[in-house]
């Protein structure tokens, strides 16, 4: 059945409390409005994905600087977006990108978007986050890693990041998905979910599949892909203040 928890219990994680994961909005110039929102006080973010020009830049962006500034002062926390393009690209691009977005951002961890989800490229992408994790820190719990691969991996993966996003796509497949039997052996807070062309009359119904599923992160818009180069992401939903009503208040992470 679509929806349903596979714990070996059966039963559904209704108590679940969610938080948005924003996997990143259009520059700065161009989404003041989205921006801003995201350090309005209560407003229930996990993270904030920054993603200046297919990463980050070739230089230190001023806008961009000064919107992580107001989130960091907001106590949100940003991670920056680096592009595994499905395991094409080498540890030392990722490396190298990674070391920017530290230096001139200071970010809090990483979204590792178009993550590959197969067996034989786990190998690469735990050396990856292993040497992300050095740079971050070193220590158990520095920065966090999102593994962003849009469908359910191995379940290898699981061990190799701080959270997976097993679900990235359209309403019209995310309402009829179903989860994976392994993540019932992971607490819901390791899984998120991000879904475009939500209508705000299903917003209830998208939530009931998050919670079922397990997934403590969210994101849902009623932006849609509707062309090759349109992406839901970039601006807020039509529905931001409701959605943000109905999960509730909360607190950065």
């Amino acid at each position: 059945m679509p929806h349903l928890s596979s714990a070996a219990t059966g039963a559904a994680r209704t108590g679940l409390r969610v938080g948005f994961g924003v996997p990143g909005f259009a520059h700065p110039l161009l989404a003041t409005t989205e921006w801003a929102e995201l350090t309005r006080p209560g407003t229930p973010l996990h993270w904030v994905v920054l993603n200046v020009h297919h990463g980050p830049g070739g230089r230190p962006d001023p806008h961009c600087l000064e919107a992580v500034g107001r989130l960091r002062n907001a106590g949100v926390r940003v991670l920056g977006r680096l592009d595994l393009t499905y395991g094409a690209r080498s540890c030392g691009e990722l490396v190298s990108d990674a070391t920017r977005y530290l230096d001139w951002y200071l970010v809090d961890g990483f979204f590792l978007g178009r993550c590959p989800t197969g067996r034989t490229d786990l190998p690469e992408v735990v050396r990856t986050v292993s040497t992300l994790r050095a740079l971050l820190g070193g220590a158990p719990g520095d920065g966090h890693i999102v593994l962003g691969h849009g469908s359910h991996p191995c379940p290898g993966y699981a061990d190799a990041a701080d959270q997976l996003v097993t679900f990235a796509g359209p309403w019209s497949r995310y309402r009829w998905s179903q989860v994976a039997e392994w993540t019932a052996d992971h607490p819901p807070e390791r899984f998120c979910h991000l879904v475009h062309g939500v209508p705000l009359g299903h917003l209830d119904e998208a939530l009931r599949v998050a919670r079922w599923q397990g997934a403590s992160t969210i994101y849902f818009t009623d932006r849609t892909d509707s062309g090759p180069t349109v992406d839901p992401w970039e601006s807020l939903p039509g529905y931001w203040d409701e959605i943000v009503s109905r999960i509730g208040p909360g607190v950065s992470e």
